[in-house]
């Protein structure tokens, strides 16, 4: 039981919870903007409870999709489903199960939120398999990575107002930009087992676009901290934020593997430097 509960974890990618992180921060990003800074601790444990089922369950969506191509991947040979040590079976079952949980969870929210679980849960099962026709599917991950942001406001105006949307098209700048970086680690396998990935299709001006994705990331945060009359504070995270893509850049022009890798778990301290410019603004305003 120990060790299939092993399997599971790994099939899941709780041992590795970068992806976790990078879906949480735009959700928390969505959730401080529609509570004005004060989200219910109740929504707050949801959505990060949420979160965790949700990755979880995609990545074991994924595995499936990729269970025939993930063998002939260096970075992904010893995955439970690849390495069949996880049967088709069991990952289908798992994931159905935590897909339940996450929807069991959100009961207490309002309706809007619980009929926007739809299509979210449908852009999760259904990212996996983009990856065959689709030239750039990071764009799609993007939209599935940030549908907590919609939800999100959901649960807390019980409405989807533009600015939730808004705050949406930017975290798919950011994600074509980061899950680019990923997809340079591993372009030559995908290469030759036929994968589409934005890596692939961006070709030699990859380190270009991942570079141009950060800025419409940046100017589209900024826009909306001005839109919003955001304080220094916000504007400071961003500015914090910004400054570690010039570090990423200096690692993702060789694109060596290992480099490329590095840069794709800095992007976790993106997410944060923004996330906890909008805590102190939010938290500043509070006292005015």
């Amino acid at each position: 039981m120990l060790e299939r509960l092993s399997l599971y974890e790994k099939l899941m990618r709780l041992d590795r919870p970068i992806g976790i992180l990078l879906l949480l921060w735009p959700t928390l990003w969505g959730l401080w903007i529609a509570a004005a800074g004060v989200p219910a601790w109740l929504t707050l444990w949801i959505f990060i409870m949420g979160t965790v089922l949700m990755r979880s369950a995609g990545c074991v969506i994924n595995d499936y999709a990729d269970r025939d191509f993930d063998p002939h991947v260096e970075r992904t040979k010893d995955r439970p489903l690849a390495a069949r040590r996880v049967s088709t079976k069991e990952a289908l079952l798992l994931a159905a199960g935590l897909t339940l949980c996450a929807f069991l969870l959100i009961l207490p929210l309002p309706r809007l939120v619980i009929w926007l679980s739809i299509p979210a849960a449908v852009l999760a099962a259904s990212y996996p398999f983009t990856k065959r026709f689709l030239a750039i599917p990071q764009a799609y991950l993007g939209i599935a990575f940030g549908f907590g942001i919609p939800m999100a406001f959901a649960a807390i105006q019980y409405q989807v107002p533009l600015i939730a949307w808004w705050l949406l098209l930017a975290n798919v700048f950011w994600t074509v930009a980061y899950d680019t970086e990923y997809a340079m680690v591993d372009r030559d396998d995908d290469l030759k087992i036929g994968i589409k990935t934005s890596a692939i299709t961006f070709g030699r001006f990859d380190v270009a676009a991942v570079m141009l994705c950060f800025v419409l990331f940046f100017a589209n945060l900024l826009a909306i901290g001005i839109y919003l009359h955001r304080g220094w504070f916000y504007y400071a995270g961003l500015a914090i934020a910004a400054t570690q893509v010039v570090w990423q850049y200096r690692l993702i022009r060789g694109r060596q593997r290992q480099a490329c890798f590095k840069a794709f778990l800095a992007n976790n301290w993106i997410g944060a430097s923004v996330f906890a410019g909008l805590v102190c603004d939010y938290g500043l305003m509070r006292f005015y």
